[in-house]
């Protein structure tokens, strides 16, 4: 057993050990792909969400060093009539570039990892000459021509090298041709029968098309056929809150909202599992890093960014084109490249049919909340600390306090505000009750027997607080709104809130810029 070549099956034995959801299904993917065209691919997602667990059981699947047959058999892969065709009939090449980024921090980065791995393969190879300037490629095809050896190579954190010396283009240009002598002459594909990359981005683009565009991409952006690998279905977790007695509407407020291609509703799969151990839903995604970036990220004055950072912190969702990032966190020249960023990091969740962007979650809300307030956005972050002194105003109903606090959030939020119309009222009221999400489930232009309530908010299972009811108006008053409210047919999920919910009417006179509320109990 090597380093880096036939590690065996030890590392997903101990995940087998573990709760473990049956993400098996994945190797038939792969398995399709083995010595056909699109043998080569490149699996992108964020922190985790489970790449080093996908690595890890297709080196056990595949090394021909060991006997993993236990191991799957009882699996979804094992009814899959590839399985047997190719269960332990390759050796693997293994290599985590996490592990050399941590510990080479220089330029002889790629050198020495380069020799470490011919070093490691020789030794199952010892028959095999290998020779002291010759490349990694040159020794495989050696002994692939000898002794007709096809491997498979994975790869995990292939970008890690990317994103610790992205200010230094000399590696990046050096690890990227030594990724192209592997995988792109002409004699890979004789070397290899396949090639699985995993990582946070997709393969760098330069002039618009990527350096090895010969790799077959599967990303958060565009997953194709393993959309339902990325994570954690809603199946799948409620299969786990079943069984370890998690209440499963937590979960779900708290991990849940990714939509991946077709999959609208995955979870955080680290998360999860966090959770299900301690027995507590709350945020393990700090535990992840990267929040300070992202404060840097958004801070950056690309036009329309903070609007729309503040639009999805109240709920919204934003249109975003991610086809110009070129895949490299160093290179952010745009507003649709920081959002997209920001998509690839998990910290929004992506629609590819609408093409929009959003924040999936409460926990990922939080980091988000977090990142906005390293980013000195006074007027934002003065209205996120003030919004549990709203909701309790809003509950005791202190008219005067509620429209003293909405008043305070729309003057310093004047920015994505035109005072101009009920939409951008909806915006800013959002935004001042940003801590109800942690209680409630708030709902936008809830449809009702006649038009439309602006927000509802239902309270989230066993939360003891009266649902709201919320009208927003301009230039009239706050008795209109309340009647409104009264003239409409309350839509079927207040059905059992008849005797305890609160009626909100909010007007806004452009002329004063002042607010008045009224709050009825129902």
């Amino acid at each position: 057993m090597g380093t880096y070549i036939n590690t065996g099956n030890d590392r997903f034995r101990s995940s087998r050990r573990s709760e473990y959801v049956d993400k098996s299904g994945l190797i038939r993917v792969v398995n399709d792909t083995l010595d056909t065209d699109i043998r080569f691919s490149c699996v992108t997602r964020c922190r985790r969400f489970g790449k080093s667990m996908a690595a890890k059981m297709l080196c056990a699947y595949y090394d021909h060093s060991c006997d993993s047959r236990s191991l799957f058999e009882d699996l979804e892969i094992a009814k899959d009539p590839s399985f047997e065709q190719h269960l332990n009939k390759y050796p693997v090449i293994y290599l985590d570039m996490s592990d050399f980024v941590t510990e080479i921090r220089d330029s002889t980065i790629v050198k020495r990892m380069q020799e470490t791995l011919k070093e490691d393969i020789h030794k199952a190879y010892t028959d095999v000459e290998m020779k002291t300037d010759e490349s990694l490629m040159s020794f495989l095809i050696r002994i692939n021509e000898e002794l007709g050896q096809q491997f498979i190579f994975i790869i995990d954190e292939w970008d890690a090298i990317c994103r610790e010396f992205g200010k230094q283009p000399e590696v990046m240009n050096e690890f990227v041709d030594w990724l192209r002598r592997l995988f792109k002459s002409g004699q890979s594909e004789i070397v290899f029968a396949g090639v699985y990359m995993t990582g946070i981005l997709p393969i760098k683009k330069y002039d618009t098309e990527s350096a090895l565009n010969n790799f077959i991409e599967y990303s958060i952006v565009s997953p194709g056929d393993m959309a339902s690998y990325f994570g954690f279905t809603r199946e799948e977790v409620q299969v786990l809150s079943d069984k370890y007695g998690m209440d499963f509407d937590e979960l779900v407020k708290w991990y849940d909202g990714y939509q991946i291609g077709g999959v609208s509703s995955i979870f955080n799969p680290n998360s999860v599992m966090q959770a299900i151990r301690k027995k507590w839903c709350e945020s393990y995604w700090g535990k992840t890093g990267a929040t300070d970036a992202v404060s840097d990220y958004i801070r950056m004055n690309f036009k329309g960014l903070k609007d729309d950072i503040i639009l999805m912190l109240a709920g919204s969702r934003c249109r975003v084109d991610p086809a110009g990032f070129q895949n490299d966190m160093s290179i952010i020249q745009s507003r649709d490249d920081v959002l997209t960023v920001l998509i690839h990091l998990g910290y929004l969740s992506y629609d590819r049919v609408r093409r929009e962007c959003f924040i999936p979650n409460l926990e990922v809300s939080g980091e988000m909340e977090i990142a906005v307030k390293g980013s000195r956005w006074e007027g934002v972050i003065s209205a996120l600390q003030q919004s549990e002194q709203l909701l309790e105003a809003t509950l005791l109903g202190d008219e005067q306090a509620v429209a003293a606090a909405l008043e305070s959030a729309h003057d310093e939020n004047t920015s994505i505000l035109s005072y101009n119309n009920e939409n951008s009222l909806a915006c800013v009221i959002s935004l001042a009750y940003f801590s109800a999400r942690n209680d409630y489930k708030i709902h936008r232009e809830m449809p009702s027997g006649k038009g439309f309530a602006d927000m509802i908010f239902i309270p989230r299972k066993n939360v003891d607080k009266p649902a709201l009811v919320v009208e927003l108006k301009v230039d009239k008053s706050a008795e209109t709104a309340i009647s409104q409210i009264k003239r409409k047919n309350y839509p079927a999920i207040l059905d059992g809130y008849t005797d305890n919910f609160l009626l909100v009417g909010i007007n806004y006179d452009k002329k004063t810029k002042t607010h008045t509320c009224i709050i009825e109990k129902e």
